[in-house]
C-alpha cells in the first residue's frame, strides 16, 4: 500500500457538518487501495479520560468514490448520536490493511500494543451557528450574464454625448454604445422565453468608463444608465417574470473620482479618509497612474483604481449600510463581489452577518479564479464563480493528448474542491466579460455545443455570457463585450441557434439529474477522447451526456429519449446514431 498517498483532515471540507443530523466525512488514497471502512463513535463513549474502557466504535464502509488524477477519494456520511465524533480509517490494498489515524498510519501489530495511545480524527460538536447554508433557490437558477452598455439601448434620451452609433462587430476600450437599464426591462419578455431565471448585471453604479468598475458613487446609478427607480422598476419587473437579479459589488478598490480618494488627494494624512486607502508615500506625484513604485496600492497596478482597505472598521461599516441599502430599497437577489479574494475575511465575515440577517435567502458570490475553500467554510461567500471549470474544460479540448479519462478527472477535481452545499450553488461559466467568447475559443459550433451539454449537465448553477444563445464571437476585452445584434435576432437570422440553448435549458429545468451531483463515467470503448456519463437523481431513468472529441465517427444505440443532438446522424436501425467528430447528444433512458 502506497501511504504517501493517503491524506485527511478533520477540518475544511474533509469533514464537515451537511445539517444538524449528518456528517460527511472523506479520504484520499492511492489507487491501490479498494476498501475503506470508516470506524467512529462518540468520543465519551468509554468515558471523559478513556480509562481502563477501550474506546471503540461502530464500522461503516465508505462507498462512494471519485477518481482524481493521482489519488482515489471516498466519502461517507455518518449521524453521530450525540453531534460529536471521534473516527479512523481502516484501508485495504489486496491482503494489506492500515489503520489510519491523526498521527499516521498504524499496522494490526502496533494496533494490539498494550498502553498504545491512538491519536483519532475528530469532530467536536455539530454546532448549527457552524453549518454552512446556501440559498436553496440558486441551484434552480439558470443566469445570463448582461453588460449594460452593449446589451440593449433603451432609452437613447440619457445617451452620452460619446456614444456611438450601435454596432455589432469589434469594439474599443473607450467606446460607449449606450445600452442601459430601461433596455434590460424591454428584453425581460426575450430572456424569459430563453428560459433564463436570474440575471448577473456588470456595474451600473455611476463611474467613468463603460465598464463601471472604477466606481464614484456607490448610492447613484450611472446617468448612462437610469436612475435609481429605474432599477426597481427592473427588479420588480424582473421578479414578476420569475427572474432573480444579482448585483456587481466592486468593493476591492474604487474609481478616483471616489469622494473619499479625492479627499485623501486633497489633504493627505490630514484627510478623515487617509485610512481608507494603503498608502506608503506621501506625498506622492499624481501625474502618473502606475503605481508599480509602491506608492500606495491599487487593483493590479492601475492607479486610477485605488485599493480600499477594507480591514478599517469605517470601510466596513461603510459597505455594510451600502450593501444594506441595496437589499431593502432595491429588492435584489445576490450580491457578485468583484476580486473577491482580495477584500478581508473580516470585511466578508461581518458583512455576510448583516446580509443573512436582512434576506437569509441573499447570494453572496465571490469572484476569484482559484481554489476558493477559506472564503466557502460557511461564514463568508456562498459561491464562487467556478473558472477551474471552465479552465480544465478549455484545456481538455485544445489538448488532442488529454483523454476521457484526464477529463473524469479534472471534473471530479472541481467538485472536491468544496462542501457538497456549496456545490450545489456553484457558479459555473464557460465565458464572461474577463475572457474570450466561448464560440471564439473553442472554433467551431460542435465544440461550442459540447462544452455547453457539459454545463447545462452539471450540479451548480449555470450562466452563460449575453449573446452566447446566438454563438457570439469575440476575443479578450474589449472585443469579448460587443453589442448584440437585436435586429439580426428579431429578423430570425440566429434561430437555430436560439432553440438549440432553450433545448440545453430545459433539460436543465426538467430533469433533476441534469442538476444532480450523482454522476458516473464510462469508458467501455477504446476511443479515449469520447466522453460518456450517466446522471442519476431520485428516480430510475438515466441522464446520458456523450461529446465525440475524437477525429472518428461512433455509433450508438439510444434506449430512451433524444432530448438534445448536434452533428449526429440517423442510421438505418431504429435507435441508432452516429455522432460524427466535434458531435453531442443527450438522452434519458425509458
Amino acid at each position: 500500500m502506497d501511504k504517501g498517498y493517503i491524506t485527511h483532515r478533520s477540518a475544511l471540507n474533509e469533514c464537515y457538518a451537511l445539517d444538524e443530523k449528518q456528517l460527511e466525512i472523506s479520504i484520499r488514497t492511492g489507487y491501490d487501495v479498494d476498501q475503506v471502512f470508516l470506524c467512529y463513535g462518540d468520543p465519551f463513549s468509554a468515558g471523559i479520560m478513556g480509562g481502563a474502557e477501550k474506546w471503540s466504535g461502530e464500522k461503516k464502509e465508505l462507498t462512494k468514490c471519485r477518481n482524481l488524477a493521482y489519488q482515489k477519494l471516498w466519502s461517507v456520511r455518518v449521524e453521530p448520536r450525540y453531534k460529536r465524533c471521534k473516527y479512523f480509517f481502516e484501508l485495504h490494498a489486496g491482503e494489506e490493511t492500515c489503520f489510519f489515524f491523526e498521527d499516521g498510519c498504524y499496522t494490526k501489530e502496533r494496533m494490539e500494543i498494550p498502553g498504545r495511545k491512538e491519536q483519532c480524527f475528530f469532530f467536536p460538536w455539530m454546532n448549527p451557528a457552524d453549518i454552512n447554508e446556501t440559498p436553496d433557490w440558486v441551484s434552480e437558477t439558470i443566469w445570463y450574464q448582461i453588460f449594460p452598455d452593449r446589451f440593449c439601448n433603451g432609452d437613447p434620451s440619457i445617451n452620452s454625448k460619446w456614444a456611438k452609433p450601435w454596432k455589432c462587430e469589434q469594439v474599443h476600450y473607450m467606446d460607449i454604445y449606450g445600452g442601459d437599464l430601461a433596455g434590460i426591462r424591454k428584453k425581460l419578455p426575450y430572456l424569459q422565453e430563453l428560459g433564463i431565471t436570474g440575471i448577473y448585471l456588470t456595474p451600473i453604479f455611476s463611474a467613468e468608463s463603460n465598464h463601471k468598475y472604477n466606481t464614484t458613487d456607490y448610492y447613484k446609478i450611472d446617468e448612462a444608465f437610469g436612475t435609481e427607480e429605474d432599477l426597481k422598476a427592473l427588479v420588480k419587473e424582473a421578479h414578476a417574470a420569475g427572474i432573480r437579479v444579482m448585483l456587481d459589488a466592486v468593493f476591492n478598490h474604487c474609481g478616483e473620482q471616489f469622494a473619499p480618494w479625492k479627499d485623501v488627494l486633497a489633504h493627505g494624512p490630514e484627510s478623515e479618509y487617509y485610512d481608507w486607502f494603503f498608502i506608503h508615500q506621501w506625498p506622492f506625484d499624481q501625474s502618473t497612474r502606475n503605481t508599480r513604485d509602491g506608492r500606495y496600492d491599487a487593483f493590479a497596478f492601475y492607479g486610477e483604481m485605488p485599493k480600499l482597505n477594507t480591514n478599517n472598521p469605517a470601510v466596513i461599516h461603510y459597505f455594510k449600510e451600502l450593501c444594506t441599502y441595496w437589499l431593502k430599497e432595491w429588492k435584489i437577489d445576490g450580491i457578485r463581489f468583484d476580486v473577491g479574494n482580495e477584500v478581508s475575511h473580516a470585511f466578508l465575515k461581518e458583512l455576510r452577518k448583516q446580509l443573512k440577517q436582512v434576506n437569509p435567502e441573499v447570494y453572496l458570490l465571490g469572484e476569484i479564479w482559484h481554489d476558493s475553500i477559506n472564503w466557502l467554510m460557511g461564514d463568508e461567500y456562498d459561491s464562487v464563480m467556478n473558472y477551474p471549470f471552465a479552465q480544465g474544460m478549455n484545456d481538455f479540448f485544445i489538448d488532442p493528448e488529454r483523454t476521457n479519462q484526464d477529463f473524469e478527472h479534472e471534473i471530479n477535481r472541481c467538485y472536491s474542491l468544496y462542501m457538497k452545499q456549496t456545490n450545489r450553488v456553484l457558479f459555473n461559466l464557460l465565458d464572461s466579460h474577463d475572457t474570450d467568447r466561448l464560440r471564439t475559443r473553442t472554433g467551431s459550433l460542435g465544440k461550442f455545443y459540447q462544452q455547453l451539454a457539459v454545463l447545462f449537465t452539471m450540479e451548480g448553477t449555470p450562466c452563460i455570457y449575453y449573446g452566447t444563445e446566438i454563438a457570439m464571437e469575440g476575443s479578450f476585452d474589449p472585443d469579448c463585450r460587443r453589442c448584440m445584434p437585436w435586429e439580426e435576432i428579431e429578423a430570425g437570422t440566429f434561430d437555430d441557434k436560439i432553440t438549440n440553448l432553450k433545448t440545453l435549458i430545459t433539460i436543465r429545468k426538467t430533469y433533476a439529474q441534469s442538476r444532480s451531483g450523482q454522476i458516473t463515467w464510462i469508458t467501455d470503448r477504446d476511443n479515449k477522447r469520447l466522453i460518456h456519463y450517466v446522471k442519476t437523481a431520485s428516480d430510475e431513468k438515466q441522464l446520458h451526456v456523450i461529446l465525440n472529441a475524437s477525429g472518428q465517427s461512433e455509433r450508438f444505440t439510444i434506449d430512451g429519449e433524444l432530448l438534445f443532438s448536434y452533428d449526429c446522424k440517423d442510421n438505418n436501425e431504429d435507435q441508432t446514431k452516429t455522432i460524427l467528430p466535434d458531435g453531442c447528444m443527450i438522452y434519458l433512458t425509458k
